[in-house]
């Protein structure tokens, strides 16, 4: 087997079969020529309410808008999933090194999720208050383990809820503000993205605006996640 340049500097392999056995190429490693953006989050990520086969959820869309920079969109996501808790499949913080840390080429990470770490919680004030807090220790935690692996970490803002069966109930919409609060103003991720702003409804800020409802009032039709991709500015990928 023979290893050598062509005019234009591709590595090509030439090598002899012989009966019942060929030589592989063993090539020189090529240099990374694309950065990755991985995305961390749950059936909002994953794109319940979406259509199917149509590539019309968010993570797409975002596709679509940065194609022209050569970005790679790894789409993590998993419906169902919470960030401190197993449930349907790991946790977020239990799956991160496989997931996340594990890809090739990974540049960012946008965290999306904690809707139901809230929703899963007991209603009562002690108990949101609890979920809030522990999840704000939660991204602290990805933040630095993403981070100590140079990668820039954008915090997405939770979406709202309000009208949803059974996530509306009690103090859950006070401790998603807490979160939302955290987001945009602790100072602990590289850049927020604030997806609650882009998708509620300006009269009702608890809930989604109609047209971006699937009729859940929790999921987002194709519009809202058309409203989530441009939500994300693409200036963050020039860092």
């Amino acid at each position: 087997m023979t290893v050598s340049r062509e005019g234009s500097g591709a590595w090509v392999a030439t090598w002899t079969a012989m009966p019942q056995r060929a030589e592989p190429a063993d090539l020189p490693p090529a240099p990374y020529t694309t950065s990755a953006l991985a995305l961390l989050g749950d059936s909002l990520t994953d794109g319940r309410g979406s259509t199917t086969n149509r590539n019309d959820r968010w993570p797409d869309q975002l596709f679509d808008r940065l194609h022209s920079t050569g970005i790679a969109v790894a789409n993590q996501a998993a419906g169902g999933n919470r960030v401190l808790s197993d449930g349907l499949g790991p946790s977020a913080l239990a799956r991160f090194d496989r997931d996340i840390l594990a890809l090739s080429g990974l540049r960012w990470l946008i965290v999306f999720e904690g809707v139901n770490d809230l929703g899963t919680a007991e209603p009562g004030q002690a108990a949101q208050k609890q979920a809030a807090d522990d999840l704000i220790a939660a991204y602290e935690q990805i933040i630095v383990r993403a981070q100590a692996h140079d990668l820039l970490v954008y915090g997405a803002t939770l979406t709202p809820f309000g009208g949803n069966d059974p996530y509306d109930e009690g103090h859950r919409e006070a401790a998603r503000q807490a979160v939302n609060d955290w987001i945009r103003t602790g100072g602990g991720f590289d850049a927020v993205i604030d997806f609650d702003r882009a998708v509620r409804d300006p009269a009702e800020p608890g809930r989604l605006l109609p047209r971006f409802d699937i009729g859940d009032h929790l999921h987002l039709s194709p519009a809202g996640y058309k409203a989530l991709a441009e939500a994300v500015p693409a200036r963050l990928f020039d860092r």
